[in-house]
């Protein structure tokens, strides 16, 4: 009898260390993938940096004036006799930038080469995303023959989590001019890709981080957040037609009326 007992006592240790074991094997296996998955979105972030502002040459207004005439410099010349300068025209990425800092938003110092990441990283990188606050400092690809290819695929063509953030062919270009560019990213529980997002259900942080920049290879767009809400998980460019003035009305209005925990809507904004 105490030797049945002792050999059934010995079989339920074995399993109990095995299942232990197990246990441990499941969570060292969970872990890794959960570093594998950060570390693929912090890489993909790291393909830019941000610098440091560089100081713009200070006006004769800073200087005391000390130029500001001939007499003061000691040399009178007659202002009508010199060459009248025409200023270089700025290309469209520095008028972008000007029209962006004229209206009063402050612009990052953040040095994005969409051209280098085509032919470094992926050819089919054509724009970069970054909104301060979050974790959001990513590239933005576009499959040219499957929309939901990057649902699924990294940066590095491997397969798996966290993907990329992404645009669908068939309802975006790659100029964001549409009415509506509707841009893909994973929910990540570790907070990468758009799982920092969730921030903008605080009211204070969505007044306090305002906008999203997008950088292409030509310009540098910066977009003010007016609404933050849980939406369904319709296809929103295949449902409603954007470029129709009475659809799109009716879905800023749909969006101002919703209702819901997390809604925050800037009535400001008509």
């Amino acid at each position: 009898m105490n030797q049945d007992q002792n050999g059934k006592l010995n079989i339920w240790t074995v399993l109990a260390i095995l299942f232990v074991i197990g246990a441990m094997i499941c969570i060292g296996v969970f872990v890794k993938i959960q570093v594998d998955q950060s570390k693929k979105a912090t890489d993909q972030s790291d393909l830019v940096k941000f610098v440091e502002p560089t100081e713009k040459p200070p006006t004769e207004e800073q200087n005391g004036g000390e130029a500001s005439s001939g007499e003061a410099s000691g040399d009178v010349t007659d202002a009508s006799s010199e060459p009248e300068v025409t200023p270089e025209p700025l290309d469209p990425f520095e008028e972008s930038v000007k029209l962006i800092e004229d209206a009063g938003v402050e612009v990052p110092n953040l040095e994005v080469d969409v051209a280098s990441l085509q032919e470094t990283e992926n050819p089919d990188i054509y724009a970069w995303i970054y909104i301060p606050g979050t974790k959001v400092n990513y590239p933005v690809l576009q499959h040219p023959t499957d929309d939901t290819h990057y649902l699924n695929y990294n940066l590095d063509g491997s397969k798996g989590y966290p993907g990329c953030i992404y645009s669908e062919k068939t309802y975006n270009g790659k100029d964001f001019w549409d009415a509506n560019t509707v841009l893909y990213g994973h929910n990540m529980k570790n907070g990468t890709m758009f799982g920092s997002l969730h921030k903008y259900e605080d009211e204070e942080f969505f007044y306090n981080n305002r906008y999203i920049y997008v950088y292409t290879k030509d310009r540098l767009f910066a977009y003010k957040i007016f609404a933050a809400y849980d939406y369904t998980n319709e296809h929103l460019l295949y449902n409603t037609d954007f470029e129709d003035d009475y659809s799109f009305c009716r879905f800023f209005l749909m969006a101002k009326d919703s209702r819901g925990i997390h809604h925050i809507f800037d009535d400001d904004v008509e």
